[in-house]
């Protein structure tokens, strides 16, 4: 049994009770061509991250596992990979392995690359009904297994009363462990990016 990401606990102060305990934060990027607007309200984002996770240290406990989407390595390689893909999120990373926290692999390298293809052909816009059905079928499929082995290597890694923090896309399906505390952080940037968003999407919508 899991529980799901729509009952992750609001953290509390009064909240010292034993048992393990996962620190979700929301992934968020931006490219190299994003607007100055946005670039502005991402770098607020991690800043605010970076406050929420050490208020939630100082009440809860420091972080012993870290687990990274996108990521199929751990320990330095791992860190590494990290700080390529997203160097904001490398920065709480890092500040966490200078804690003595663990940099867990939790990702599957061929799960994760037929994923990723999988999407990649659902984002190029295939024409064929019959081409499409087939390859959004296998993209559910490997995402289904993608996200019991995310689950699986956080239930196997982080031991009894430990603390975790992942790393990780808010849409995602994977199923925690049912005895898994998780407190999700959620900064004000946070909802400031996802109203940016819809606007933008909104907008270009109406002039197409």
């Amino acid at each position: 049994m899991a529980e799901e990401l729509g009952k992750i606990e609001k953290p509390a102060a009064e909240k010292f009770e034993k048992g393990r305990k996962l620190y979700f934060v929301p992934l968020i990027y931006h490219g190299i061509e994003s607007p100055e607007e946005y670039v502005g309200k991402f770098n607020r984002y991690w800043e605010q991250v970076e406050k929420q996770i050490a208020e939630l240290e100082s009440k809860l406990g420091m972080v012993s596992r870290i687990y990274h989407e996108l990521i199929p390595a751990g320990g330095e390689d791992g860190s590494k990979a990290i700080e390529a893909l997203n160097d904001k999120s490398h920065k709480i990373i890092q500040s966490c392995l200078d804690k003595g926290a663990q940099l867990e692999a939790v990702e599957e390298s061929d799960l994760l690359t037929e994923f990723l293809d999988w999407n990649r052909c659902l984002m190029i816009g295939l024409q064929n009904p019959k081409a499409l059905s087939k390859v959004y079928e296998s993209y559910l499929e490997v995402s289904k297994k993608r996200n019991e082995y995310i689950a699986s290597k956080i239930d196997e890694t982080l031991k009894a009363d430990e603390i975790g923090i992942l790393l990780m896309r808010e849409n995602h399906q994977v199923q925690f462990p049912q005895d898994l505390q998780v407190f999700y952080v959620a900064p004000p940037a946070l909802d400031e990016i996802k109203r940016w968003l819809r606007e933008r999407e909104s907008k270009s919508e109406a002039e197409s």
